[in-house]
This record gives C-alpha cells, structure tokens and sequence, in this order.
C-alpha cells in the first residue's frame, strides 16, 4: 500500500491519522526532521492533534537545509509528510502506526525565499530544532560562537542570500520585526545541556553581527525555552523498510523505529503561544534544570558505569550488558548510593520507578545499541556525567566507591587492549594522550586521573584515589567480573 493522503484511508492494518489533514495548519517550523523528531516533537504533535480539534493549527512544516537533507525531502514530500512510526518492546510486542503531524516539507536549497515566508507568517508561533549540537556552531572549548565558519561568513555579506540555520531563521524574525508581527518562538529539540540557552546565545550572537538593531529587538522579544528530550532512536536500517511492509503492507520510504519509553520536560516559556503539550504526555515546568540533572546523572552516567565493565566482561551489545546481573547490581548501587542523594527536586517523576525503567531501557534486545558507541567519546562524557557526581559527593562528605571504580574501569578500557590480549579501538579526541597515560598509569597509578583538565584535582583526594586504586588494581590482576563481584558484594 502507497503511503500518502490519497492511499491513507485504505490502510487498515495499522492505525492512521483520525483527523483531516487536509484542515492542518503549520504553526510550528521545525529544523532538522531526523529519526529523533519524528519519533518523538511530531509524534506528540501528531497525539495532541488526534486529541484536540482545536489543536490543528498546531502541524508541522519541516525543513532541511544541508544537502544530506534532500534524502529527507525525497521521501516525505511524496508520502505528504506521512511516515511510519515502530515502537519495539523489550518483550518482542512490535507497535506500527502512521504518523500525520507533518503537513509540509521545505528544502532550503530549493528555495530559500519560501523557507523565510514561512516562518515569517502569521501562522507560524514556533520554530523548533534538532540540529545536533554541532548545529549550534559553538566552540566546545570556549563556548563561543564561531564566527570564521565559512558558512556563517558568506550568510553575514550584506546581500547575501541565506543558506544556513541562522541566516534563514534571522531573517524570517526581521521580516516579522518589519511587519509588526511578535516573534516566534525558537524552541531547541536537541540533547544538549541548557539546550534553549546555548540556542539564545548563538541565533543572537549571529544576529549581533548580522544586524545589531535585531539583536536587540530579539532579546526582549525572543524566547528559547530550555528542554529535556529523551527517547533512544537508532538509526533506520535498511531491514526496517523490508520489516514495515511485510507486516503491515504499508511502503514507506523512510519509516522510523524507537524505544517505547519518551520524555519531554519542556520550559514554560513562548513568545508567541504554544500548544497544549502537557495534555499528552509532555512536562511542561517553570524549571528543566531538576530534570536535566536527573538525566544526565542517571541515564547518561549509567551507561557510562555499564560500557566499560561491559567491554572488559565480553560483552558487545547493551542489552547483554543490561542483563548482566553482576553490572544491573553495580547500576542500581550507583544510581541508588552515590547519583541519586546529588539530585534535585523533580516535580512529577518517581525516581525508584525512573531508576528500574532505566534498567528495563538499556535491556531491551529490540534497540540493537552497542557498547562500542556508549564508549565513544568518553573524555567528552564522563567530565560532563560522572566527575560532577563525585565532586558533589566528596563536599557533602559521601562515598564515591562506585563513581571511582567507572572511572577505574574507563582507564583500564583505554589501556587499548581487552583481558585476551586482543587491540581495542579507543575512539575519542583525545585518544592521543589518554592512552599513552592509561598505559603509563601500570607504573604511576595515578597518571590518567591527573589530567587536570578532565578531573579537576580528583587524584589529590584519597577518599576518590583510595577505591580508584583498588578498582583499577584488582581489574588488571583479577578481571571485570570478578572485581565486579567483590565490589558488588560490598555494596
């Protein structure tokens, strides 16, 4: 069956959009229309329109604006926007059904003149984004927005036509300046820390350079709202379309698959009017930062904590890993002990049923996730995840077995080679200088926790360095396992 608005009420085996799309308006513009937003902005878009009648002013028109982005145009604009959207369980139960939030797609390249109008349209209240943090265009280093990026460079000309994210979305906020129109909305989507305030740097750093006068009217005009986003989404695999229509007959060019879990918290902050988002699902707070911490410091930390250990025990997929009594121990024991008394309030969330839904997330055989891509990166994670927890810890005078021995771990995995002898691919920027010190840490136990610039003064405090020690020992002259034994047993 052709997936579109003509073929739409002859499917059956699934469920579709309840509603006339053909009565949908495009209040929101959304940047980026990847996996993750359909799985997750426009799914509940698509619930709250299905809900509320009164809601169908509040569709999606996507755009893509890199040249990667053209896949994206090719295939929804012939399916009108309609995708398919699986939910796998980690029980085996498989749930397809058709997704209709999106009622329109852009393709800057194209025309980027009809981008601007779009978002400069009354109509339009919000402009969304998952750009992914690169999309922001910020040193890592100094958080500072890059303005020598070529790209940034040719859309600052005076006449210059607009090819990129900030170009496009500044020049559609100066039209509305010009017509009297009250700002839209930018709303960051993205998995980003602070994701609404790096948003309000950058989009206003850029328009600083661009027009100084719109910068100003975009700081008392413009709101970016802070959120927490949270849905693991694989990438579609080739399989997935095969899979999508053998069961359910329906084509679709580029269907989507992700876990059942989804969490949106979500800043009480618009300019311009926002749909009703929290009678589906969504959080809508005066504060993200609770949430945020509770993330970052469960979730994120715990696959940190699960990677490492895992690598080491012979495992290569996350839900092995996840299954794995001895690691599902020393999860609970961080999350429980040492993660949770760091957190803040978070107004609406369980945290014993938050803690063993994570654990129940990282089982599920569906998602395919790799331990390899947890350990990625890792001298980007852990500063960010796990070193705040153990600071926090050691300030209020708590213990930090469990933290130290996932930095243990860390180290250990870094050394480049797993407990048969066999070469281990440490993928990291700074892979450079962290091996040759977990290496060199055999002889200066301290030498990879010394890096100042990752742990602060962590080596110094022998409530870290005594059990960082001990774990890092004992996995050298023992194993993961069994070390996992003794300190799970401990705990």
């Amino acid at each position: 069956m052709t997936l579109d608005n003509e073929h739409l009420s002859s499917i059956t085996s699934i469920a579709v959009p309840d509603y006339p799309r053909g009565e949908l308006t495009c209040g929101i513009v959304h940047f980026g229309v990847g996996g993750f937003h359909r799985a997750h902005e426009a799914m509940y878009l698509d619930r709250l329109i299905s809900a509320d009648p009164g809601s169908r002013e509040w569709a999606i028109c996507g755009v893509g604006v890199l040249p990667s982005d053209a896949r994206m145009r090719d295939a929804l604009v012939p399916q009108n926007g309609l995708y398919t959207l699986t939910l796998k369980h980690p029980d085996g139960t498989v749930e397809t059904s058709v997704i209709g939030s999106i009622a329109e797609y852009l393709y800057a390249p194209d025309d980027p003149e009809a981008v601007i109008a779009k978002m400069a349209a009354p109509e339009t209240h919000i402009v969304s984004l998952t750009v992914t943090e690169g999309g922001y265009n910020f040193s890592p280093t100094t958080g500072e927005f890059d303005k020598g990026n070529p790209a940034v460079v040719a859309d600052l000309e005076p006449d210059a036509v607009p090819a990129t994210t900030f170009g496009l979305v500044t020049a559609a906020l100066a039209r509305r300046r010009e017509q009297g129109l009250p700002s839209f909305t930018v709303m960051s989507c993205d998995n980003i820390q602070g994701n609404g305030d790096i948003a309000r740097a950058t989009f206003t750093a850029f328009a600083e350079l661009k027009d100084p006068e719109l910068a100003s009217w975009m700081t008392e005009n413009t709101c970016f709202p802070n959120s927490m986003v949270d849905r693991i989404t694989p990438a579609t695999a080739p399989e997935l379309l095969v899979e999508v229509e053998d069961r359910t007959g329906v084509a679709d060019r580029w269907p989507v698959v992700a876990e059942p879990f989804t969490q949106w918290v979500l800043e009480d902050s618009f300019s311009d009017g926002r749909p009703a988002l929290e009678t589906v699902g969504v959080q809508v707070v005066s504060d993200v930062g609770p949430y945020e911490l509770m993330k970052l410091r469960l979730l994120n930390a715990s696959h940190q904590a699960l990677c490492y250990f895992g690598y080491l025990m012979g495992h290569r997929y996350v839900h092995d890993a996840a299954q794995d009594p001895l690691l599902q121990a020393l999860l609970r024991g961080y999350m429980n002990n040492e993660a949770r008394p760091t957190l803040l309030p978070a107004p609406g969330v369980d945290l014993d049923d938050y803690m063993e839904t994570l654990i129940e997330r990282f089982s599920n055989p569906a998602i395919g996730d790799t331990i390899a891509r947890l350990c990625q990166d890792s001298s980007d994670r852990i500063p960010k995840w796990l070193v705040p927890v153990i600071n926090s810890r050691l300030a209020s005078g708590g213990d930090v077995e469990l933290a130290a021995a996932v930095v243990a771990s860390w180290t250990r995995y870094a050394e480049g080679e797993d407990e048969n002898g066999d070469p281990i691919d440490v993928v990291d920027p700074l892979a450079d200088v962290l091996v040759p010190l977990a290496k060199k840490s055999r002889n200066d136990p301290l030498a990879f926790v010394g890096n100042t610039d990752l742990f602060g003064d962590l080596a110094e405090d022998n409530r870290f360095a005594r059990p960082y020690l001990w774990t890092l020992e004992s996995l050298r002259d023992k194993g993961a396992r069994e070390t996992l034994t003794q300190l799970t047993a401990a705990g």
